[in-house]
């Protein structure tokens, strides 16, 4: 998953930077209103840290020109505890929750895991593919019940694909939402990273869909489909 982080105010910067990164999230910043912008209408972004008190342009006039030009990233906006109005404001521009200033990091990193399981259509902070078990929480992996140890940017290719379960994505996008703006991107390392997962992992989780990309299962469909196919019609036997 892939986000940006937009606050002038560069010590709050860097420790939005930090816990972010520590938590497994590829992470881009900005630190005022016309650099946000520009990012935000030109990269893409899973969800946005967006401070309101932005030099160069305020975060409300950044968050509607984003919304204007059809950008839909989930947005966590930052603003002073004693200005209510800000955060009426930062609503009807189209921002998604908010974080009062000061602010426990661990807030933040919950309300953003909240944010992106609801922008893929997930319910829980748990998300699970038949044996394998992503707890975005604590960043761990499950299979089986066993933990599984990944680098940072196996687990962000696995949360991205567990994300978006029952959907093929191309390393195209892939390459996209698993790395950083200074990252030195080359879509061939996807391949290399979905071989390291396959064998960490053991289990047949990852397809690959050749020349579109990759795919794992939504493991809520494959039981409802299997539970409608076992049923067979209203006499619970299948059809000729």
């Amino acid at each position: 998953m892939r986000l940006l982080v937009v606050e002038d105010d560069k010590d709050l910067n860097r420790q939005l930077f930090t816990a972010l990164e520590g938590a497994g999230y590829a992470v881009d910043r900005a630190y005022d209103g016309e650099e946000a912008q520009f990012l935000g209408e030109t990269e893409p972004y899973d969800a946005i840290v967006l401070d309101l008190g932005l030099p160069k342009k305020d975060g409300v006039s950044v968050l509607e020109a984003w919304r204007a030009a059809g950008r839909s990233a989930p947005v966590l906006i930052l603003t002073a505890r004693d200005r209510w109005s800000d955060k009426v404001r930062g609503f009807d521009a189209g921002a998604d929750d908010y974080v009062a200033k000061p602010f426990h990091m661990e807030e933040v990193l919950a309300r953003l895991r909240a944010l992106l399981r609801r922008s893929a259509g997930h319910a829980t902070a748990e998300l699970v593919s038949g044996l394998v078990r992503l707890d975005t929480r604590a960043s761990r992996v499950l299979v089986d019940g066993n933990p599984v140890k990944l680098t940072s940017h196996e687990y962000r290719l696995l949360s991205y694909l567990m994300h978006h379960a029952g959907r093929v994505v191309s390393r195209a996008e892939l390459v996209e939402h698993l790395y950083d703006q200074d990252f030195d991107r080359d879509s061939n390392t996807i391949e290399v990273f979905v071989g390291r997962l396959r064998k960490k992992l053991g289990v047949d989780l990852i397809q690959t869909m050749r020349g579109l990309g990759y795919l794992v299962e939504n493991a809520e469909l494959s039981e409802q489909a299997a539970k409608a196919g076992a049923g067979g019609g209203p006499t619970g036997k299948r059809g000729a």
